[in-house]
């Protein structure tokens, strides 16, 4: 009952941070992030994988839902949108995922910002929103990100934030068509 409950729009955490409020995609905020991530192409295409041809219909933004209904109902992942304005205006997006339990009690934390909202502090509010969710709620032990060498912002976002860079992985992730580097960083519990 509870992917129903999601898929309905239902349920999920909702999470407060400064200035920026963070909840589960829902169904209805598909023109917003059609539009946004449309808008924020360019700037963000340098960062990601490659778009597949159908990455902003409607139907694959329904597929997106059901694949995150589905993690969170395992507790897998936790994928939020980032409001701005009191929780009316979608800035971005950041998701926990890759969450480990048993001796690893670890996640990943990956996030994009729409151009508008970029430098803003949006990002870095954000993640410690997600951070204080993952250590106090989810009683996690540490938590990793990455992110492209060249990639100042993200990477001061992940400073801001308490994260520490732990090393280089060469060939990390295919982003935006080709196979590259990422730096490593990591945040354990009892170092925030």
């Amino acid at each position: 009952m509870a992917l129903l409950d999601w898929m309905s729009d239902v349920g999920g955490p909702v999470i407060r941070g400064e200035g920026v409020t963070l909840r589960p995609p829902r169904a209805g905020d598909y023109a917003a992030w059609s539009t946004l991530r449309d808008g924020s192409r360019d700037y963000l295409q340098p960062w990601e994988p490659a778009w597949p041809e159908d990455d902003l219909t409607k139907a694959a933004f329904r597929r997106r839902l059901s694949i995150y209904a589905r993690e969170m109902e395992l507790g897998h992942a936790w994928p939020f949108f980032v409001l701005v304005d009191r929780g009316r205006t979608l800035a971005g997006a950041v998701t926990l995922s890759n969450v480990r339990r048993g001796v690893a009690e670890t996640g990943t934390l990956g996030y994009w910002i729409g151009q508008p909202y970029s430098g803003q502090g949006v990002a870095t509010a954000a993640v410690r929103a997600v951070v204080g969710y993952a250590f106090d709620t989810l009683k996690l032990h540490r938590l990793e990100a990455a992110c492209l060498p060249t990639n100042h912002g993200s990477r001061r976002v992940l400073e801001k934030s308490g994260f520490s860079q732990e090393g280089r992985a060469r060939a990390y992730l295919k982003i935006n068509g080709g196979w590259a580097d990422h730096l490593l960083f990591g945040l354990v519990e009892d170092e925030r």
